[in-house]
């Protein structure tokens, strides 16, 4: 099919894949956005985990969220799991879709690329040498060897038309929206509109006003915890950071899963009359949550993604990785990094850590609290000089 074929076609049975985190589906909203705009009548289904599926499934765009486990694909010796992995296989075949987006580009979502049998396939070009020197700026060596390049783990073979990738030195959003020419999709911003449902608002106001939190105070978030290692700020700094904005009046509260409850007791613990609501609140009540508030204090994690989808003021620390290409998106103020040679690596685990964590451990809690009260008396003017804020 050309190229010309390919921004024409209607097509009208349409796969979209990306299977987590909560970040990285945030950035693909604007592509399920674009795609149903062209494709007002198709069926657009969407291939995700079942622990970020509940973010995407009340969205108008979505026909169908098709669940895939990765615990399966992980134990593919053990008889339940190849069983399930096969079926999903026959249930995307038996969908016979005429066109795949691959945003995920890994050898798992290829697989299943080949196996729903479109006859469109889209993804990510290959690693190749020549993008990093269309970047004018140099990098260090272990963000050559673990940054993303291109789609991974030769999954690119699956794919009938491939995203070219000319530059590192794009934001992930908008390397995502480069599918945008070859569908004929339109050219307008990237839109992260998705529906808040009404019981996850509900359920929202019920937790705040339970633990004393009117409807017209100010709430601020903290989400002090990350997957990575190397993206931990010191909680006793997020600590200090909230203790500031308790004394200023607003209402601290604390966010993330289950996995982050030791990292947000330890802040709670610092930070006396803080609301800990980490592990607390589903993906959507969590979004409820974010538009709720005024502002979020972060570092590089998925609520820092929620926060910018749903227009709210955050401030973000920054460490390992490259804000240019994953950081709030177009809002480069919202980012405190330390300006090192070694920085972004993308090392995951602080045992392979060479500098003693200088990135993360050179930002300073007033460097925080200075960079938030200005995002806030840009964003709340009125409220920002309130020693007891409203809510925003």
């Amino acid at each position: 099919m050309t190229s010309q074929d390919l921004r024409t076609r209607d097509f009208r049975r349409i796969l979209l894949i990306k299977l987590s985190a909560v970040g990285d589906v945030v950035h693909t909203i604007p592509v399920l956005n674009k795609l149903r705009r062209r494709y007002p009548a198709a069926r657009i289904d969407w291939l995700i985990t079942p622990a970020i599926a509940e973010l995407i499934r009340h969205h108008p765009a979505v026909s169908n969220v098709v669940l895939f486990r990765r615990e399966d694909w992980s134990t593919p010796w053990r008889t339940a799991a190849l069983g399930r992995v096969a079926k999903l296989a026959a249930e995307l075949r038996c969908a016979r879709y005429d066109l795949i987006v691959d945003m995920h580009g890994q050898f798992r979502t290829a697989f299943f690329t080949l196996a729903a049998g479109a006859s469109v396939r889209i993804g990510f070009d290959r690693p190749r040498p020549e993008v990093w020197h269309a970047s004018e700026r140099s990098f260090p060596l272990d963000a050559y060897k673990h940054a993303w390049k291109g789609a991974r783990e030769a999954s690119w073979l699956a794919y009938t038309h491939r995203i070219p990738v000319p530059t590192l030195d794009v934001h992930a959003v908008d390397r995502y929206l480069t599918v945008a020419p070859m569908l004929g999709l339109d050219d307008g911003p990237a839109d992260f509109s998705f529906p808040v449902p009404a019981d996850a608002i509900a359920r929202v106001h019920g937790l705040l006003s339970a633990n004393g939190i009117a409807p017209g105070e100010g709430v601020l978030l903290c989400a002090p915890g990350t997957n990575w290692e190397t993206k931990h700020w010191s909680p006793e700094r997020f600590a200090e950071v909230t203790r500031h904005f308790l004394a200023r009046g607003w209402r601290m509260v604390l966010i993330g899963s289950e996995r982050e409850l030791a990292v947000c007791a330890r802040v709670a613990a610092a930070a006396p009359g803080t609301l800990d609501l980490c592990g607390a609140t589903t993906l959507t009540e969590l979004a409820a949550l974010v538009r709720r508030s005024s502002g979020a204090i972060t570092n590089d994690s998925g609520p820092m993604h929620m926060a910018v989808a749903l227009d709210r003021p955050v401030v973000s620390v920054f460490g390992p990785t490259d804000a240019l290409w994953i950081g709030p998106y177009r809002r480069p103020d919202a980012v405190l990094r330390a300006d090192l040679p070694c920085a972004p690596c993308y090392l995951r685990q602080l045992r392979h850590c060479r500098h003693g964590h200088a990135c993360m451990g050179e930002i300073t809690a007033a460097d925080v609290i200075e960079r938030m009260e200005a995002t806030l008396a840009a964003a709340h003017p009125a409220i920002a000089a309130e020693a007891m804020p409203a809510a925003g």
